[in-house]
C-alpha cells in the first residue's frame, strides 16, 4: 500500500487503546500504522520525523501515543486533509485544494500538528484568493425612502437607480411582461459592469413602481424612465412592461456628463446627442449651466380604462 493511502475505516469496537512511548528509534524506514479519525494510513517514521512538529515529537519518544489491539497508532483528528500532510512532509510542497474552505480546514490541521511551514502556504493562498474574487462592483439596495435619498446625496459620482417590484400589482401581467422584467435586471447588470468606476448604480425593491429607471447627476434626478403601463385586453386590465433599451443607454450615457469635475464631455455630448443640430447651442444659450440641463423621460402609460390616477 502506498504512504498516503486512506483505507477511510472506522475503529473496531474492542478493548481500550493503549498508552506509552513510541520507541521508533530502530525503526527507520519501517512502515507504521495510523489511525486518524478512522482513516488508516500507512507510512514511515522517518517521514513523521522529517520536519521539527508534533508528529516528530510522537514518533520520537517524548510524547505519549495510544495504540489499539492491533497496534495501530490512534490520532484523533479529522483524517479527510491527513494524506495531505504526510505529502507534505515527505516533499515539503503539496497541491493546495481549490476551494477556500477546504485550504481552511487544511491550515487548522497544519497548526494543529505545528507544521509552520505549510500554514504559511495555506495563508498565502487564501489571501491571493481574496484578492482574485474582490468583487469588481459593489451594488447597494434601498431599504428606505431616506437611504435612497443620503445615498444620492453623498454620492460623488453620476447615480443610475433600478426600482423593480414585481410584487406590486394588481393586474395579470402580459404575455412578454416576465421576459422585458428579466431584460430590464440583465441590461443593469451589464450597465453596472461597464461603468461601476463613473456611475453608482443601486436597485430599489421597495418602491411603488414594478420597473422604472431614475438618473441623477450631482444630487438631482435628471431624467426617468419608466417601463410600465396599463393595457386593455379580452375584457380586462393587465400590466405590461416594457423594455426601452435603447433609452435606457441613451440616458446613462447622458449622466456621465455630471461627472466630477462639472466640465462637459465632448465627446459624450456629442454621442448622446439625438442630432448634430441638437447638439449646437445657439448664442442666446452661452449662458446656460449644465447642471440646469434637466430632461424628465417617460414611456407614456397607455390606458382608457384605468380609473387609477395617472401617474407622473
Amino acid at each position: 500500500m502506498s504512504g498516503d493511502t486512506c483505507l477511510a475505516l472506522c475503529p473496531s469496537a474492542g478493548p481500550k487503546p493503549k498508552a506509552g512511548s513510541f520507541k521508533g528509534g530502530s525503526l527507520g524506514n519501517k512502515y507504521v500504522r495510523l489511525n486518524v479519525g478512522g482513516s488508516l494510513y500507512y507510512t514511515t517514521v522517518q517521514v513523521l520525523t522529517r520536519h521539527d512538529t508534533m508528529l516528530k515529537a510522537m514518533f520520537s519518544g517524548r510524547m505519549e501515543v495510544l495504540t489499539d489491539k492491533e497496534g495501530w497508532i490512534l490520532i484523533d483528528r479529522c483524517g479527510k486533509h491527513f494524506g495531505t500532510i504526510l505529502n507534505y512532509l515527505r516533499d515539503d510542497t503539496i497541491a493546495l485544494p481549490k476551494h477556500r474552505q477546504e485550504i481552511k480546514e487544511l491550515m487548522a490541521e497544519a497548526k494543529y500538528y505545528l507544521i509552520q511551514g505549510l500554514v504559511d502556504m495555506c495563508q498565502a493562498a487564501l489571501q491571493d484568493k481574496k484578492d482574485l474574487y474582490e468583487p469588481v462592483c459593489s451594488i447597494p439596495i434601498i431599504t428606505s425612502p431616506k437611504e435612497e435619498e443620503r445615498l444620492i446625496e453623498s454620492s460623488m459620482k453620476p447615480v443610475v437607480k433600478l426600482l423593480y417590484n414585481r410584487s406590486n400589482n394588481k393586474y395579470s401581467y402580459t404575455s412578454n411582461s416576465d421576459d422585458n422584467l428579466l431584460k430590464n435586471i440583465e441590461l443593469f447588470d451589464k450597465l453596472s459592469l461597464r461603468f461601476n468606476g463613473r456611475v453608482l448604480f443601486i436597485k430599489d425593491v421597495i418602491g411603488d413602481e414594478i420597473c422604472c429607471w431614475s438618473f441623477y447627476g450631482q444630487g438631482r434626478k435628471l431624467a426617468e424612465v419608466c417601463c410600465t403601463s396599463i393595457v386593455y385586453a379580452t375584457e380586462k386590465k393587465q400590466t405590461k412592461v416594457e423594455f426601452p433599451e435603447a433609452r435606457i443607454y441613451e440616458e446613462t450615457l447622458n449622466v456621465l456628463l455630471y461627472e466630477t469635475p462639472r466640465v462637459p464631455d465632448n465627446s459624450l455630448l456629442e454621442a448622446t446627442s439625438r442630432s448634430r443640430s441638437q447638439a449646437s447651442h445657439s448664442e442666446d444659450d452661452e449662458g446656460f449651466e449644465l447642471r440646469d440641463r434637466v430632461r424628465r423621460i417617460h414611456v407614456k402609460r397607455y390606458s382608457t380604462y384605468d380609473d387609477r390616477q395617472l401617474g407622473h
